[in-house]
């Protein structure tokens, strides 16, 4: 390598240094505002973390930055693999963001957090007008910055990509088409079942402070690292990676609904392991993160659901939970634990929905982002369109709004497209599974006997680690000899149905 190149390099990796450094800032603020920040500093902390991201937005399209990557793609053969990866992925984001104007791509970043501040508050008073003339503006921006990108195939495709490289609207549709077509029987079959479970022991008040100690407790047991990160309270459960020595989570605790903040908590807890497990020779850089949006979200619900809605789990830790609640599930067994919450009902609210239902929760947002970007649809028709999906696909309608519309940050955030990702999550995580089984053939035993930490680390081993090194499908094609297979998910919501319904 000439001497040349190896200052090319290390300019290179000074400017990427510099942006997640920015990255990281702006992330810590993120989080205190939706974690307890004065609600009269909220408007000036918007604003500063606008400027903030401008700043960084300028750096990353600039003439530095350009020349850098110009230089790099010229002997990118002859770069190292971390190297090289960086140069693609950089290459994406300095392309794309190079078409949008700085001045817009500041006022959208002061329009969403400050959108997310009034979110919270529209919701807590179930106001939809309160939030309509934000969510108009980040519409309708969104729709902008397509027009300048260039739309895909359709507009929402172009949103799709960003989340989930490669996928596309008349790829979900089949997919999402033959999950519907598979799952709806079997909601049907549960509804005729006369085997349903008993779940009134749920109805109860739960201490907050021992939910907060269930939550620490069960997060140590699947390896989250409290030397490097830690867990606090939001509106709306989410996760934060800073770096992999700094990634916050956090739940949400219901004083009647103990199941709420425990699965919150695993849900969040296997994002972070995601985060706290990256190699470390990705810090620093933007591979330093989940390869997409779909495999982040297959170890979310990997522990929640998989792991930690399972017989075997709950054979280990329910004693645990019944300690801490003593006079509400001391009488109780573990039998009917596992079936309450595992219970298959149409609900009206997503991160409480049981994991057959819950794929319809995000269809429906789907089909309603669709409409927005592809049909576009009026901001003002969102609660009817939605209220009326609910009706449609899970025989429920909101209320109100709070129950309905209102009832999700992601959209307050400029998330669209980010939904399906949910979904996909679903169909990884069944299908990395079924893999588990196989090469680790006493895993049920480990599971029972709450030996977690072999799970975690053959997940490192297969996905954590590799950050963003690998595609997606790289990632579950190396991992499991094939390519994303939603049977598995059917196959395993199938079996667990049966199982808890007596089908």
């Amino acid at each position: 390598m000439s001497e040349t190149q190896s200052a090319t390099i290390q300019k290179f990796r000074d400017i990427v240094t510099k942006l997640k450094s920015y990255e990281e800032a702006i992330g810590l603020m993120y989080w205190d505002l939706r974690t307890g920040a004065p609600r009269k500093g909220a408007q000036m902390r918007s604003e500063t973390i606008g400027m903030l991201s401008t700043d960084m937005f300028k750096l990353g399209i600039s003439e530095e930055m350009g020349q850098c990557l110009d230089a790099l793609e010229a002997d990118l053969e002859q770069l190292d693999a971390v190297t090289r990866k960086l140069v693609i992925e950089t290459r994406k984001e300095y392309n794309r963001n190079k078409l949008i104007p700085p001045e817009l791509y500041q006022e959208y970043i002061v329009l969403t957090s400050n959108a997310e501040t009034v979110w919270e508050e529209a919701k807590a008073k179930q106001d939809f007008d309160m939030f309509k003339p934000y969510i108009r503006d980040i519409v309708k921006m969104n729709q902008q910055f397509i027009d300048y990108w260039g739309a895909k195939e359709t507009r929402y495709d172009t949103l799709l990509d960003m989340y989930e490289p490669g996928m596309t609207v008349a790829k979900l549709d089949a997919i999402f088409g033959k999950l519907r077509d598979q799952l709806v029987p079997l909601v049907q079959a549960v509804q005729h079942s006369d085997s349903k479970p008993e779940h009134g022991f749920l109805d109860q008040t739960f201490d907050i402070e021992g939910q907060k100690q269930f939550s620490n407790f069960i997060l140590k047991q699947i390896g989250f690292n409290f030397d490097a990160g830690r867990l606090d309270e939001s509106v709306h459960p989410f996760a934060t990676g800073l770096n992999p020595g700094d990634v916050r989570i956090t739940t949400n605790y219901l004083p009647n609904d103990v199941a709420s903040a425990v699965f919150s908590s695993l849900h969040e807890g296997g994002h972070a392991l995601y985060e706290q497990n990256i190699r470390e020779d990705l810090a620093r850089t933007p591979l330093c993160t989940g390869t997409s949006m779909g495999i982040h979200e297959s170890q979310s619900r990997f522990w929640e659901n998989l792991i930690g809605r399972s017989r075997l789990f709950w054979s280990r830790y329910y004693e645990d939970l019944q300690k801490v609640f003593p006079e509400q599930l001391g009488g109780v067994e573990v039998e009917q634990f596992y079936r309450a919450i595992n219970r298959i009902e149409p609900s009206l609210i997503r991160i409480e929905a049981d994991e057959v239902t819950y794929n319809l929760h995000i269809i429906i947002r789907y089909e309603i982002e669709k409409m927005l970007f592809n049909d576009h649809l009026s901001v003002d028709d969102l609660p009817a369109v939605w209220n009326e999906k609910y009706e449609s696909y899970l025989g429920v309608k909101p209320s109100h709004n709070s129950e309905g519309v209102l009832q999700d940050v992601h959209w307050s955030s400029g998330g669209f497209g980010y939904f399906p990702s949910y979904s996909l999550g679903n169909m990884y995580g069944a299908q990395m599974m079924n893999k588990l089984r196989q090469v680790m053939p006493d895993v049920d035993e480990r599971i029972a006997k709450g030996d977690l930490l072999p799970i975690k680390e053959w997940l490192t081993e297969h996905v954590y680690q590799y950050g963003k090194l690998l595609t997606p499908s790289e990632i579950i094609e190396r991992m499991t000899g094939e390519a994303l297979n939603p049977q598995y998910l059917v196959d395993y919501l199938t079996a667990k149905t049966k199982d808890v319904y007596g089908l």
